[in-house]
């Protein structure tokens, strides 16, 4: 591709030297032709930037950016090699399968096996250990790897450098923990928490919150550039019963606030009096009219009521750590849905069925109802024009929902309606459905208060600030905690085995909320990773260093990785790369838990027989100190801190 960019640029300046021998009546012609080889360049000039930003960095290139996903490496390597091996197969067939490697191999590729049935079909009969072979015999030769093996039936081991996985551990002691080379910055749009307005928060929000959370600030280390939207609902009949509550309660609200101090209560009561009172419920109705016309004084009772819900939403988010969110609700849409309608009328799309406007999906046998018998438009239209607004006004070409399964069949149709309407080609845009499953109680049903009403989130955060405090006066940590440190301690733990026990769990399937299993110091919980992080942190306060000497003299210690599990440990610390990327494909949050689990399992047998810090026996006092152990440690803590900071969990020194 580069020489026909070179081929091309000489004819445009051949045809540029005919320009400056003055005129001719081909001129015209010529200036035509030109434009035309310019744009080729510029066409294929982009196409080349293109595939090297989706190339993974070797270890021989290592960039300020971009940490060496060493995975994404060895597929790129491998796949290469299936091409040459084969070039009658087509690229994605070629596509490698790496995994990590059984005892003694570091990983291994398994794409032999599943390459026979391709060949067969294309008249090349081979068995799956001379296909491996053949891949070996065309691997291109590199830095990062020792040796390779084939093994079995067509497993091919692979055998990585220690002196490369070295200078890949020192690479980030020096230039920080980076993501991996995910390809060019995208415009991504993401959908997630949505409570209602004059409802509190409830369990039921926490996973859309927490998954939502941690994916936006995932995408953002990539290098997206992320707009995050509460699609919070702010609009409906149920606001004309709501403004005619306040009128009665409150009828100088347009003047002072409102002192309503449990907005629940007043939608109960609200409800209550429309669902008894028919003048009430006359005034109600009449009041979401004037609410739609746009009146002065009902907007500004609408006004008052989001306001102080927005407050209370707030004050939830601001515990748990979420920044950045953009409300952008219901009503935000509302002016926009007549423009889709028509458009979509004017492309041939609405269909009346029983009064109904309707479009008709190819793929699904539910339509999607546009507006209603009686006039008035859906969810349906409103979806729809959020996602014309956010392809075609925000120019996102990722957007992502983060709503509960259930919703899977409605943002199906969605997606297809806004296929057929032209809003968005899957070969330019990535949209997609985030589903997940419930929060269960002990029972495996749904997880309730004792009196059966769903439990509200704020008291779901008390109660795990109250236990979290419990459990360190148990473990008498006030004793060597300051106040402060003690405040800190709590927090970080309440609030971080709350969001960890949810994005532990594979995001599609229920789990089981248990405040005992979460804050035990043992498993895979949030209370034992942060117990790891701050043990990390003392070794390295023993050593009586910091973060900012060991960047120095991780430029010129050497890394040593003798050991078995210092070996290991090192290489598991890179696999951070791998994980960035693999949860940039499948938005599944969870993986990075367990990559973190098994971090601190392998930083436990590391420390279990590597030493770090010799100590007098007698007097305490350090005799010595294994500086390429501490640097180790180092790293360690700091890939640690950054996926615990993307998980959205708050790391503490001392705990």
């Amino acid at each position: 591709m580069e020489e026909k960019v070179r081929e091309l640029q000489q004819q445009v300046q051949d045809v540029q030297k005919l320009f400056s021998e003055g005129e001719s009546e081909e001129l015209a012609a010529l200036r035509a032709e030109n434009s035309k080889l310019e744009y080729q360049i510029q066409h294929l000039e982009k196409s080349i930037a293109a595939e090297a930003a989706k190339k993974p960095s070797g270890p021989e290139e290592r960039s300020e950016r971009h940490m060496t996903d060493i995975v994404g490496y060895l597929r790129h390597v491998f796949s290469s090699a299936i091409a040459a091996a084969y070039p009658q197969l087509s690229t994605s067939v070629c596509t490698a399968q790496i995994t990590l490697g059984k005892k003694p191999a570091d990983y291994q590729c398994n794409s032999a096996m599943g390459l026979s049935k391709p060949l067969k079909a294309a008249g090349i009969p081979a068995n799956p250990r001379a296909i491996a072979e053949a891949i070996v015999k065309n691997c291109a030769s590199s830095s990062l790897v020792e040796k390779l093996e084939v093994a079995g039936p067509g497993f091919i081991n692979i055998f990585v450098r220690v002196d490369l996985i070295s200078e890949l551990l020192r690479d980030v002691l020096v230039r920080g923990v980076r993501a991996p080379n995910v390809g060019a910055s995208r415009r991504v749009v993401i959908d997630y928490s949505s409570p209602n307005i004059a409802k509190e928060m409830h369990v039921g929000h926490l996973r859309s919150t927490v998954i939502g959370d941690c994916l936006a600030r995932i995408l953002e280390f990539c290098g997206h550039d992320l707009l995050r939207l509460n699609h919070i609902g702010d609009w409906g009949t149920q606001f004309g019963m709501l403004i005619a509550h306040l009128e009665d309660k409150f009828p100088n609200y347009e003047h002072e606030t409102p002192p309503i101090g449990d907005l629940q209560s007043f939608y109960k009561e609200s409800k209550a009096r429309f669902d008894a009172d028919a003048d009430f419920k006359k005034r109600a109705y009449s009041n979401v009219v004037l609410l739609q016309s746009g009146n002065a004084k009902i907007r500004a009772g609408w006004t008052r009521i989001c306001q102080i819900s927005r407050q209370e939403f707030d004050a939830i988010y601001s515990r748990l750590g979420i920044e950045g969110l953009e409300v952008r609700g219901e009503s935000f849409y509302q002016p926009l849905m007549d423009a889709c309608v028509t458009d979509l009328r004017s492309k041939g799309l609405i269909t009346e069925e029983d009064g109904c406007k309707v479009l008709l999906l190819k793929e699904q046998k539910v339509p999607l109802m546009i507006e209603k018998s009686v006039g008035g438009y859906t969810y349906d239209t409103s979806d729809l024009a959020a996602l014309r607004h956010r392809v075609e006004v925000e120019k996102a070409s990722w957007l992502i929902y983060v709503v509960d399964a259930g919703q899977g069949l409605h943002f199906q149709q969605i997606f297809e309606g806004a296929r057929m309407a032209g809003y968005y080609d899957p070969a330019h845009a990535r949209i997609e459905h985030v589903g997940f499953g419930l929060v269960l109680g002990e029972g495996k049903k749904k997880l309730k208060s004792r009196s059966g009403d769903t439990i509200k989130l704020k008291e779901l955060l008390d109660e795990g600030v109250q236990r979290s405090a419990e459990k360190l006066i148990e473990k008498e940590r006030q004793k060597v905690l300051s106040p402060e440190e003690m405040d800190a301690a709590r927090d970080a733990t309440a609030y971080g085995c709350i969001k960890y026990a949810d994005l532990c769990h594979q995001r599609t399937h229920d789990y089981i909320f248990s405040f005992d299993k979460m804050l035990d110091d043992k498993g895979n919980t949030a209370v034992y990773l942060l117990y790891a992080y701050t043990r990390i942190q003392s070794i390295i306060r023993l050593a009586k260093s910091d973060s900012a000497a060991l960047t120095e003299r991780a430029m010129s210690t050497p890394l040593v990785l003798d050991e078995p599990a210092e070996a290991k440990l090192a290489k598991h610390v890179l696999r951070f790369a791998e994980i960035i990327q693999q949860i940039h494909s499948s938005l599944n949050p969870h993986v990075l838990c367990e990559y973190l689990y098994d971090l601190c399992t392998c930083f436990t047998e590391f420390y279990d027989s590597c030493y770090c810090v010799e100590k007098d026996r007698q007097t305490g006092e350090v005799k010595k100190v294994n500086w390429s152990r501490i640097l180790i440690c180092e790293a360690t803590a700091r890939v640690m801190a950054r996926a615990l900071k993307l998980l959205g969990l708050t790391t503490v020194d001392r705990m």
